[in-house]
């Protein structure tokens, strides 16, 4: 990340944290479930295929994930909205024409700089613009790795945690 920032690569940074707040946001799904559905969803995902809801063959959907998400308590919730308002960001690829910040919902740039204001020190509440935001994105980044790695290691030890011990 540090390199892609020194190479002024924003659109790669984006992608790299998009990608790592999409494993995050699964992994906090996955330690909500029961350890057999655990295990279908990530033999599903082993598998290649798309996970299905427990009662049906309908799909898991972003939806459904929004749902637990609006259980979720503190950091974790900011996370998750900091990552949804990502994918948003992430397909605004002409950084260096337009401000992809400004693309955005005003709720999302909110989320974003938010977050990012709270959990990583910047950029000041007068800066919104996304340059201000990308020298943050590795700090974000390593934050959000290290808490995946914690939530590996939960799943790992079979640990089942309720929305609110998320």
């Amino acid at each position: 990340m540090e390199l892609l920032a020194g190479a002024r690569l924003a659109g790669q940074m984006v992608s790299v944290l998009r990608q790592e707040l999409d494993s995050m946001v699964r992994v906090i799904y996955l330690l909500t479930q029961s350890p057999e559905r655990r295990e279908l969803l990530i033999g599903a995902s082993v598998s290649g295929e798309k996970w299905s809801q427990e009662s049906s063959r309908a799909k898991v959907t972003d939806k459904e994930m929004v749902e637990l998400a609006q259980a979720l308590q503190g950091w974790t919730q900011s996370v998750y909205k900091f990552g949804c308002a990502f994918i948003h960001l992430s397909g605004l690829h002409d950084y260096n024409d337009r401000d992809p910040l400004s693309q955005l919902p005003a709720e999302e740039r909110r989320d974003i700089l938010e977050h990012c204001r709270y959990y990583h020190g910047g950029p000041a509440p007068a800066a919104e613009r996304f340059d201000d935001l990308v020298p943050y994105l590795p700090r974000v980044l390593e934050k959000i790795s290290g808490n995946l790695e914690c939530y590996l290691e939960s799943l790992e030890n079979g640990e089942v945690l309720n929305a609110n011990e998320v």
